[in-house]
Order: C-alpha cells, then sequence, then structure tokens
C-alpha cells in the first residue's frame, strides 16, 4: 500500500487502512473501492492523507505498536470519559484502567516496533487519536529510560488524560491562556481521583512547562518538571506538528523532527528527546520518496537503529511493458539519501 495525499486519489482505487470514527467505530474499512462521493466526504470531514493499496506494493505490511481493535476500545473510551468530564459528572476510572492495561501491554509486547503514526485523521476522531498517539509514543518513550511497570501505568495514565482539561471539542492549544487554563482544570479533575497518583494530575498540570522556565503554568525550570511530565510535552509536540486544520497542514515526519530537535535543551528535554528518536519512524512506511540517485520508490521497510536509513523498492519501466522491481536498503549503500518526499 502507498500513503498518498487526498487530492492525489483517483475514483476506484481501493483503501489500504481503515478509518475510525472519533468514538471507535469503523467509518471507512480497508479495502472499500472509493468512489466520488467518498472521496468529497473525506476532504469535507478533514482528511488529508490516506493509505491506498498498490498492486507493486502490495506486500507491504505496515507494523502496528497497537491493533486496530485495541485502538478502537481505547478511542471509545476516551470519548466517554471526556463526555462524563464535560457533563460535570466523574469519569469511570476503573474502566478506563482496565483499557489503558491492554494497551500498555500491546505496546510493551511491540516495543521494538518504530511508531508511524499511520491512523487516518478526520474532525470527529482527531481529539482522540491525539491522546491516544501521546500515550503511545509516551511509554515507548518511557520503557527506553528504563520505568519499572508501575510507572509506566502511571506515564500511560497521565499521558492519556493530558489534555483533559480541556471542556470544548475544539480548543485553541496555541494561546497561552488556554494553555495556563486546561492545565490547571486537568489537575483539579485529576488530583481529586483517589485511585489516581498525585503523579498523574501532574502530567496535565505540567505537560506544557518547558526546560528553558518559559512554559505554562508555573514557568517551572526544568529540573522541577516531573519526568512523566518531560516525556508527555515530547509526544506531545510531536503530534501536535503533524496534525492538520483548517488553517495548517501538519508536517512530515522528519520535518516534525528536524523541528524538535532545534528545540532540545529550551523547549523539549534533551533526554527525553534522544529516547524518543529511537522510538519513531523517521519516513513512514508507504511514503513515497524521491532519492539522491534521481530514483522515485517506496518506503518498504524500517530499521530499529537506523530510522533515517528504511528499504525504498524503486519500480522502473523498461521498455515495452517490462518493470523491474529492485529494493534499495540505504543501511547499506551509505551513500545514497532520500532527497525528498514525493506529495
Amino acid at each position: 500500500m502507498k500513503y498518498v495525499p487526498i487530492d492525489s486519489i483517483e475514483t476506484g482505487q481501493y483503501l489500504g487502512k481503515t478509518i475510525f470514527s472519533g468514538n471507535g467505530a469503523v467509518l471507512l474499512a480497508e479495502g472499500v473501492q472509493l468512489t466520488v462521493y467518498m472521496i468529497t466526504t473525506l476532504r469535507r470531514i478533514g482528511v488529508t492523507m490516506l493509505y491506498i493499496q498498490d498492486p507493486l506494493t502490495e506486500d507491504i505490511e505496515l507494523p502496528e505498536v497497537v491493533s486496530d481493535e485495541t485502538k478502537r476500545i481505547v478511542m471509545k473510551k476516551m470519548q466517554d470519559t471526556l463526555s462524563t468530564t464535560r457533563s460535570g459528572k466523574d469519569f469511570d476510572s476503573r474502566s478506563l484502567s482496565i483499557s489503558i492495561d491492554t494497551l500498555l501491554n500491546e505496546i510493551m509486547k511491540n516495543s521494538d516496533v518504530l511508531i508511524q503514526l499511520t491512523d487516518i485523521r478526520t474532525k470527529d476522531n482527531d481529539m482522540y487519536l491525539h491522546a491516544l498517539n501521546v500515550c503511545t509514543i509516551s511509554t515507548l518513550i518511557g520503557i527506553n529510560m528504563g520505568l519499572n511497570q508501575l510507572q509506566l501505568k502511571e506515564l500511560a495514565t497521565g499521558a492519556l488524560l493530558h489534555d483533559i482539561g480541556k471542556m470544548d471539542a475544539i480548543t485553541d492549544d496555541k494561546s497561552p491562556d488556554e494553555r495556563l487554563h486546561h492545565t490547571w482544570r486537568g489537575f483539579e479533575l485529576l488530583k481529586h481521583k483517589r485511585e489516581y497518583s498525585l503523579l498523574i494530575a501532574h502530567v496535565a498540570f505540567q505537560h506544557h512547562e518547558t526546560p528553558d522556565g518559559l512554559g505554562q503554568p508555573r514557568r517551572l525550570l526544568v529540573d522541577q518538571i516531573h519526568l512523566y511530565a518531560r516525556i508527555v510535552s515530547v509526544a506531545n509536540t510531536y503530534d501536535n506538528l503533524l496534525r492538520s486544520d483548517e488553517l495548517k497542514t501538519g508536517m512530515l515526519p522528519h520535518v516534525a523532527i528536524e523541528h524538535m530537535m532545534a528545540l532540545a535543551g529550551t523547549k523539549l528535554d534533551r533526554e527525553v528527546l534522544i529516547q524518543f528518536l529511537r522510538t519513531v519512524s523517521i519516513y513512514s512506511t508507504g511514503t513515497s520518496v524521491r532519492l539522491s540517485s534521481r530514483e522515485t520508490g517506496v518506503v518498504v521497510g524500517q530499521h530499529r537503529g537506523l530510522p533515517g536509513r528504511p528499504i525504498v523498492r524503486i519500480v522502473k519501466q523498461e521498455g515495452g511493458s517490462d518493470l523491474e522491481v529492485k529494493e534499495v536498503d540505504l543501511a547499506q549503500h551509505t551513500t545514497l539519501f532520500i532527497e525528498h518526499v514525493l506529495g
């Protein structure tokens, strides 16, 4: 399958990856043949990129840290949690905890898989996917940093609920005032949950604090910011950079990572950022790229220790209708580089 902008989709092509609604239900199933109406509707609900099936890359599998079924369960539980909170009621932390245990077990089992945020975002599911992505990335960083089982559960819970203080479905997170208010609100909501460690509440409270002491809401210095919050800050920043809305187009992963590296030591914790770089795929499987050799191809494989040196499949048309297919492992061909991501 290939990961392509929705503007390049043609009717009759087949969807390569299921799209979920905000409550975890299947919006459009993998393998469905796309019609004009479907493509138009997907644009209207905010979809910018899609996976499509492609005969030349049909054998490509997307290794997932978290299964679709677990994602569906967690997204539904997050929708229930936020809806309950907005109505002024107390959410069911026990039921949420069971979902987090399932999520945590899968992440730990697949912790050697480089994370690729491949789920298709819509206006409806964006908030819940964001919480899930931040939780997954944070947990992987925590594993790399040697946190124990109890600490990972606290981190995962705090990461999943880091934005619980956002009472409205759409919130301007860029606003310093909103950062101030939603972090306080989240802290107040979570600190009263007797079954939660106060550290979980501090993730919601501190995830917009920065090592340079200029963050929100209390302008804490780096040694005053709990490790969980520093981890979630990195994960939150990455996923936010990848998100698209009516006002901006999300960054490609490799661009977002370069941007984050420039923030090391000031807006993002340097050691956490180093561990983050060990968890993420810089060029997602299915992405079309152009190499420094001027050849174009599709990323078909990853290397755990070398996320910037994937395996690229190149397909050439050789006289007549013959196709020449070859795979170039950039970990072996050290003089070749990805020059451009094609969109």
